[in-house]
């Protein structure tokens, strides 16, 4: 069953980049404890749509999310930390975007948003999704079932905040 408005994140552990360039383990309640995040997911870094429209996305409203209150923005992803990072990076994510790495789908599959694409090569993956968290509890969830982003782009959480 997949997570709802009104539940609270599973406790998991996420792999992130340290600021001296090791990657560290980072608990949910790290992350979202205290705090009100816009959460992004992505299938897979680099792929097209969550490399040339997603994150960008994300990039580009930075200023205008945290205007609307988020302290953080954050994006998950099956994808190992050493790849988001460097995604980051190229995508001018760096130092906005904090990067959280479910290389093996354990957050995924705990909100019931993983997806199964082995039959394209990729595994088992994030489904792409936004939302918006407040302390932990889930406040605002937009779940694409097609390959695209419109639900979950920024423009959208931006118009939801």
């Amino acid at each position: 069953m997949a997570i709802k408005v009104g539940d609270r994140l599973p406790e998991t552990t996420f792999r992130t980049m340290g600021e001296d360039g090791v990657p560290k383990e980072t608990k949910t309640d790290e992350v979202f404890g205290g705090k009100k995040v816009a959460l992004f997911a992505v299938p897979g870094a680099y792929t097209p749509t969550c490399h040339k429209q997603h994150l960008p996305g994300y990039v580009q409203n930075y200023e205008q999310l945290k205007a609307k209150g988020f302290d953080l923005i954050a994006c998950t992803s099956t994808n190992d930390i050493f790849v988001l990072t460097s995604w980051a990076k190229e995508s001018g994510g760096a130092g906005k975007i904090l990067m959280l790495a479910d290389g093996s789908a354990e957050f995924a599959k705990k909100i019931g948003l993983d997806v199964d694409l082995f039959a394209r090569g990729m595994g088992v993956r994030s489904k792409r999704y936004s939302m918006i968290v407040e302390n932990g509890v889930v406040k605002s969830l937009n779940v694409e079932e097609a390959p695209v982003h419109d639900k979950s782009s920024a423009a959208t959480m931006c118009s939801l905040a």
